[in-house]
């Protein structure tokens, strides 16, 4: 039985993730606060084994110390942010792996948003766990790294398989699109945005987006099109350089 996820929404626009094995052990990825997933597991009478960190951010790890506290759970986080997640008792690197049972979560480092921020990758299940790096249209701000950190750290996950799915860390999916058709107009974008709308008017999340749907319409993964290029008048500027220039653009927008 496959790995199922479950959404969990927290603060005003965070996003939980708890996944499921098929006899309700479970792992929760980014616990912002703790009633909402406690609430969540109680619900649904879970064992919660593990909880994964993908930053340091106190809306990704809010329900940490609560939630260890009763469920004896484990933290798992970046071993170089291991003395600024709370509670952490696992720590991992680039390469290793995370396992629950049958399942292996790759750890890939992805600094920019913060220099510790990882992403948790089952490729078995084809699930990506991406934080505040890689959003739906989006790209999380440049907090303490640098655009070619941010950069290079997209370019790993755009590399994954296209069927990839993608797990963010919030709910920015609208107001991503409207700065991308704020920067080109595009009739594909122009369809996103007013299915996009549909959802919210039903209070239904936009998550998860695929690796697939990322590189057809977010142009923060697009810096080293031609075309891409042409439509902002940047043919000489090399790929960071118009990275850079869009991630600017949407930190005034």
């Amino acid at each position: 039985m496959s790995l199922r996820v479950k959404i969990i929404p927290c603060r005003t626009d965070n996003f939980s993730y708890m996944c499921i094995d098929s006899e309700s052990n479970a792992f929760v990825v980014d616990p912002s606060e703790f009633v909402p997933v406690d609430e969540f597991i109680k619900t649904n009478n879970l064992n919660l084994k593990y909880i994964l960190n993908t930053h340091h951010h106190f809306d990704h790890v809010g329900g940490n110390i609560e939630l260890k506290e009763k469920y004896g759970a484990k933290i798992v986080g970046n071993k170089n942010d291991k003395d600024r997640i709370p509670g952490i008792d696992i720590c991992l690197t680039e390469g290793e792996f995370f396992e629950f049972n049958e399942y292996r979560a790759e750890i890939i480092d992805i600094p920019g948003h913060t220099i510790g921020h990882i992403a948790f990758y089952i490729q078995s299940e084809n699930i990506v766990f991406t934080g505040d790096t890689l959003f739906s249209l989006g790209c999380g701000r440049i907090f303490e790294g640098t655009p070619e950190m941010m950069y290079q750290s997209l370019n790993k996950l755009k590399n994954l398989p296209e069927n990839t799915r993608v797990y963010c860390g919030h709910e920015y999916t609208l107001n991503n699109a409207l700065f991308l058709e704020s920067v080109i107009k595009d009739r594909d974008l122009s369809e996103k945005i007013e299915s996009l709308k549909e959802l919210y008017e039903k209070k239904q999340p936009s998550i998860p987006t695929t690796i697939k749907a990322e590189k057809k319409l977010n142009f923060f993964l697009k810096s080293n099109e031609e075309n891409f290029k042409n439509h902002l008048k940047m043919n000489e500027a090399n790929d960071l350089e118009v990275f850079t220039y869009l991630r600017h653009l949407k930190d005034t927008f």
